[in-house]
């Protein structure tokens, strides 16, 4: 979501003492593919248009952090903890703005509070980080205080201007925005420049022209609303008895011309399913896809069902996922 600015509650003079600027660990506990995803890094291009540091879509016009996405709601409620990234002197805060989408409050709402709850804190060498969307009521630091790296500050919330359960991490050098994945890189330059972040963060390798957020089996048509609010785990689960086995798929960082084909197989090794959708017309964000089939006269046979989902730009598979279910 794009950050405005973080009003300050308070604010106290920075007192830190000179030194080289801290390498970053991950401000948030959870584990990239499976119950987090990277959904947006900075934009990196001045113009209207927008770009990744390698140059791809994974972003959007201004945007001015990474946003380190949870899977679902269900995720979020289980009470996700938000990390300072390095060690530092807290500067502002913010709590006491609901959690609730931006799509039900209306941008009126959070106006000159798009990062919701969150908090600024202050590192050597000139580094700031910010961190915005936390959960109301989660944030256990104060303004002035010291933090060690990896201290937990809060919880991941979904208050100011987001749709979905994630962390804003915004890092700013000497007050201005750098793209932790790249610092220093020059505008349109695919990849270089700096990274911040140690290698204790696991970030290496992380970047992803897309991804699948969450796959399941479903036993009836499914709906984004219903997948961002319970992941992967759809109500009622599928049984042998079940109307209908469907195989979904939620995706990040599509683009235009992706060819989207999930096929399903049947425990003796037959093809139940096997469908292909018409190339996208634009770039997607996220993009929920189903396909699947009624229950037959006798019922589900007993056995392992899976999926495959694959995903098809200019020829080459960018994405190939299997799941499976047993009946």
């Amino acid at each position: 979501m794009r950050l405005l600015r973080l009003l300050p509650l308070a604010a106290l003079p920075l007192l830190l003492a000179a030194g080289s600027a801290p390498k970053l660990g991950l401000p948030i506990v959870c584990t990239l593919g499976k119950t987090c995803a990277i959904q947006n890094y900075v934009d990196l291009d001045p113009s209207p248009a927008a770009s990744d540091y390698r140059c791809g879509s994974r972003t959007y016009d201004k945007h001015s952090g990474v946003d380190f996405r949870l899977t679902s709601m269900a995720e979020q409620r289980k009470g996700v903890a938000v990390l300072a990234a390095a060690a530092g002197t807290v500067l502002r805060v913010r709590d006491g703005v609901a959690d609730v989408s931006v799509r039900e409050a209306g941008t009126a709402a959070i106006a000159d509070k798009e990062c919701g709850n969150g908090l600024v804190i202050a590192h050597a060498g000139g580094l700031e980080t910010q961190y915005c969307h936390m959960a109301r009521g989660s944030i256990a630091v104060k303004p002035g205080q010291q933090v060690s790296a990896g201290a937990p500050i809060g919880k991941v919330g979904l208050s100011g201007n987001t749709e979905y359960p994630h962390l804003h991490f915004t890092v700013r050098r000497e007050g201005t925005v750098v793209e932790p994945f790249a610092a220093g890189a020059k505008a349109g330059q695919c990849g270089g420049g700096e990274s911040l972040w140690s290698p204790a963060a696991g970030l290496a390798g992380a970047y992803k022209a897309g991804e699948v957020l969450n796959a399941g089996f479903a036993s009836g048509p499914v709906t984004m609303a219903a997948v961002q609010e319970n992941g992967a785990d759809q109500q009622p689960r599928p049984s042998r008895s079940a109307p209908a086995l469907v195989a979904f798929v939620q995706a990040i960082g599509l683009k235009g011309g992706d060819v989207q084909r999930i096929t399903i197989t049947a425990p003796d090794g037959s093809v139940l399913v096997d469908s292909s959708a018409k190339p996208l017309d634009r770039d997607k964000a996220q993009w929920l896809s189903f396909a699947g089939k009624k229950r037959p006269a006798a019922g589900w046979p007993a056995g392992r069902y899976s999926a495959r989902y694959v995903v098809l730009r200019g020829g080459k598979a960018v994405i190939d996922r299997r799941f499976e279910i047993v009946l």
